[in-house]
């Protein structure tokens, strides 16, 4: 796989520097430049994964983590000889157990191969950008990825910042749907029992993780290790994540924090929309009355002409 992905590289890449310096990302993006730019990683893919169905995993954290740093540009891969720190991304704690220099080579060619990876893992087939740079610089004091242990908002915070929202944070750590952890990285959930572990769980988890002269890999995934599907949303109901962070997602009650009830807030006629603010109805005034004097029940008899009063002098 790396020998023809190395092919690829130069024979497709180089050719069109220019032109890949001046194009935007869009789907296609070697349709006219390299047609088999896509066809060559798919083959490999396909190849690797019929002998080892774990590069799904790897492929998904590989992307995660090379994206979560600089953005997607492959400086995940960069071996420490070859940058001015004398250590590369590659040597970051997070880092060490995701890094395989012999599958990609560069940005482009993880998103393809992590996209085609899924979806030999049965999960969807889905259009990706292509036409990435890749970056000159990696730095491991540039590495800051949350962690297994952290709370929902704090774990929200760093995706965040990265211009994600929570709905796609919840979709991202749906992809420990495939891939393990090591027992030293789930020691804050098997400890002790609180009740947050389904208790078969919590016995299994903790005979596997007995051992005193090594580090055992546990699957995230209990039921279908391999697959890319929903099961993992299904597993944290039922208290079975095996991350802190993934069981936290399930109970998080965070959704409720300033809410608007009662006669706080109004009800949206569309919901992209506020209401637009109606004019207050002015109060009708009270009908006027009109003034029309009494007439006595016995008026006094008129004197004189029809036209005289009575009390002023002629």
């Amino acid at each position: 796989m790396e020998k023809k992905i190395i092919q690829l590289l130069f024979i497709c890449c180089i050719f069109h520097e220019l032109i890949i310096v001046s194009s935007a990302l869009q789907v296609g993006f070697y349709a006219k430049k390299c047609r088999a730019a896509e066809s060559i990683v798919q083959q490999e893919v396909q190849r690797s994964f019929s002998t080892d169905r774990s590069i799904t995993a790897a492929l998904l954290q590989m992307y995660f983590h090379d994206c979560f740093v600089r953005g997607c540009d492959a400086s995940i891969l960069i071996d420490s000889k070859n940058t001015g720190n004398k250590q590369s991304e590659k040597d970051a704690g997070p880092n060490q157990s995701s890094a395989r220099p012999t599958t990609v080579s560069c940005a482009d060619i993880i998103a393809l191969a992590t996209r085609d990876s899924v979806a030999l893992a049965r999960g969807p087939m889905y259009s990706i950008l292509t036409g990435r740079r890749d970056g000159l610089v990696s730095n491991p004091a540039e590495v800051n990825l949350p962690g297994p242990s952290l709370t929902v908002q704090k774990a929200l915070k760093f995706f965040i910042n990265k211009g994600f929202s929570l709905n796609d944070m919840v979709t991202l750590l749906g992809t420990h749907t495939v891939g393990i952890t090591h027992c030293s990285h789930i020691q804050d959930r098997i400890s002790r029992f609180d009740g947050s572990m389904d208790p078969n769980l919590f016995t299994r988890l903790s005979t596997t993780c007995a051992a005193r002269n090594s580090d055992p890999s546990v699957f995230l995934d209990q039921s279908t290790s391999f697959i890319v599907d929903n099961e993992f949303y299904k597993q944290i109901r039922s208290k079975k994540g095996i991350l802190k962070i993934d069981q936290k997602l399930a109970s998080d009650r965070s959704r409720n924090t300033q809410v608007l009830e009662g006669k706080f807030g109004k009800i949206r006629k569309n919901c992209r929309a506020f209401n637009t603010p109606q004019p207050k109805k002015r109060q009708p005034l009270p009908p006027r009355k009109s003034f029309r004097p009494k007439k006595p029940k016995n008026p006094p008899p008129r004197t004189g002409s029809k036209f005289s009063i009575p009390f002023l002098a002629p």
